[in-house]
C-alpha cells in the first residue's frame, strides 16, 4: 500500500482515485497527488473549498480539519 495522507485514505476507501477527485473538483491533477500523499501538504484555501465541497457530497458532517490540518 502506498503511503497516503488522512484525505488520500478516507478516498481510497470510498473507491475515488486522484484523476475522479481531479475531474470533480476542478483542482489540477499535480495539487492532486500531493495532497494524497503527502500528509504535510496544505493546498490554498480555494482547493481545500472546492475538495471539501465535493466530500460534503459523500458525507455532508465532513469537515476540512478531519483531513488538513488549518
Amino acid at each position: 500500500m502506498p503511503k497516503r495522507s488522512k484525505l488520500g485514505r478516507f478516498l481510497d476507501k470510498h473507491g475515488y482515485n486522484q484523476t475522479k477527485l481531479s475531474k470533480m473538483t476542478g483542482v489540477n491533477r499535480t495539487t492532486i497527488v500531493k495532497i494524497y500523499i503527502d500528509s504535510n501538504y496544505i493546498p490554498s484555501g480555494t482547493t481545500i473549498r472546492k475538495i471539501m465541497k465535493t466530500l460534503k457530497l459523500l458525507d455532508p458532517s465532513l469537515k476540512s480539519e478531519d483531513f488538513f490540518d488549518i
